[in-house]
């Protein structure tokens, strides 16, 4: 009998498989699939020398959660890669916006765009040094992030609280309207809002555009080097090695409800 049995190993079950490894428990990891990692895979069917991520690619949040810097998934072969530029869009006119590693390069590249829009840039990565690290901590901390909703209540309250508040708050389009003049830091922030899937017209929108805009430009965009799989793989090799135990083509139909507690995963059996 297995303490814990996690349905599925894409990049949530591969996780919490190697928590609940981690804290001493004895799991069984199932995956419907024939190969682990769901959205986070690789592939060469377009060409055996050639490596493509079938779904996701790169991964901010990973950049900044501290559960996954504490899995130390380098100790298992995993090498993160950034681009020279982490993010950027094509504009209407012609050329690109582009985050450049460097805030002041970002900005000089904006301002050059339409003038102003630099030190603007500049003032929203100004707030994002100071609030930004107790939002990624509410957004990352189990529910609820009483001890992160503090902090960030605590820098709310300072100077400049209320154009904070109107980022975490309002439509991507607003906040770029309010913040910007050009179209190139708008576009910026309405095209990164877009990865949450919601609407640049809908409250919080502007919170994720700039969440995601200021990771690029603080850590960037990093991707695994040699495919989004290899983070998965990295995930399944650490839970192997601490004794987890993964099962492949393991459809479960249904969880046993025994005494209000989970008993056993039915797996599906094709007669």
């Amino acid at each position: 009998m297995s303490d814990a049995v996690v349905v599925g190993a894409g990049p949530n079950g591969l996780v919490a498989a190697n928590l609940l490894v981690d804290a001493g428990w004895d799991v069984v990891l199932l995956e419907a699939n024939d190969a682990i990692g769901g959205a986070v895979r690789s592939s060469r069917d377009v060409d055996p020398a050639f490596v493509h991520d079938t779904f996701s690619s790169f991964y901010p949040l990973a950049a900044v959660s501290p559960t996954i810097r504490d899995l130390k998934l380098a100790d298992y072969g995993l090498e993160w890669s950034n681009a020279p530029s982490p993010v950027g869009n094509p504009l209407s006119t012609g050329g690109w916006a582009l985050v450049h590693p460097e805030p002041t390069d970002t900005a000089k590249a904006l301002d050059a765009l339409h003038p102003g829009d630099g030190q603007a840039w500049l003032d929203l990565y100004a707030d994002w040094e100071r609030v930004g690290p107790a939002v990624i901590e509410a957004l990352l901390s189990p529910f609820p992030p009483v001890r992160a909703g503090l902090g960030v209540l605590r820098e709310l309250l300072g100077a400049r609280g209320l154009k904070r508040l109107q980022v975490l708050l309002g439509p991507v389009q607003w906040v770029g309207n309010r913040r910007f003049a050009g179209e190139a830091a708008k576009m910026l922030m309405a095209t990164n809002s877009q990865h949450a899937d919601i609407a640049p017209t809908a409250p919080g929108s502007g919170l994720m555009g700039w969440l995601l805009v200021m990771i690029a430009q603080q850590y960037g965009y990093p991707v695994p080097r040699g495919g989004a799989g290899e983070l998965s793989r990295a995930l399944a090799d650490r839970f192997a090695a601490r004794g987890g135990t993964t099962v492949c083509q393991a459809r479960v139909a249904r969880i046993v409800i025994r005494d209000g507690n989970a008993a056993r995963a039915a797996l599906f059996h094709a007669d």
